[in-house]
């Protein structure tokens, strides 16, 4: 399973010209790829990974900024911010020969859809407010990005 996680100050997902899911202020993308040998216990340790990076700073926090270079401190788990979460079988392309991607490494929908709904499970069973976009729908994700601060996840056994 793996994931890109964009520390954001605000994202929208769009489906069909309605803003199914977002927030406003600090939080996290998260993108969640599936392959065909995932389970729930690797959804469940990708949405602990993801919520508990410690990728913020007191900022974040509504106090103090950060000093200039000092490390981050705090987690999405710890300041209670919000996620979207939006299913991306696209994280599994294979792009090694030619010019042309092939997604023959992503799971299909009956396998991925239930996963990527238990990454969002977890999420909410520890206390997060999660929005999503739509599995398999067409949509447009908006977004800001902080920092910038982009961190791939891959859960593997």
């Amino acid at each position: 399973m793996r994931a890109v996680v964009q520390r954001c100050r605000g994202a929208s997902v769009t489906v069909d010209r309605v803003v199914v899911g977002g927030f406003d202020g600090p939080g996290l993308v998260i993108l969640v790829g599936v392959t065909h040998d995932d389970t729930a216990v690797r959804a469940a340790r990708l949405a602990d990974k993801a919520y508990d990076l410690r990728i913020f700073g007191p900022e974040h926090a509504g106090t103090e900024p950060a000093a200039e270079g000092s490390p981050r401190e705090l987690s999405a788990a710890d300041l209670g911010l919000p996620l979207l979460v939006i299913s991306q079988f696209t994280l599994y392309a294979d792009t090694r020969k030619g010019r042309r991607p092939t997604w023959d490494a992503a799971a299909q929908r009956p396998v991925a859809e239930p996963l990527v709904q238990a990454v969002v499970d977890r999420l909410r069973e520890r206390g997060a407010q999660v929005s999503t976009g739509v599995f398999g729908a067409d949509m447009q994700v908006a977004l800001t990005n902080d920092g910038p601060i982009t961190v791939s996840l891959e859960i593997a056994e």
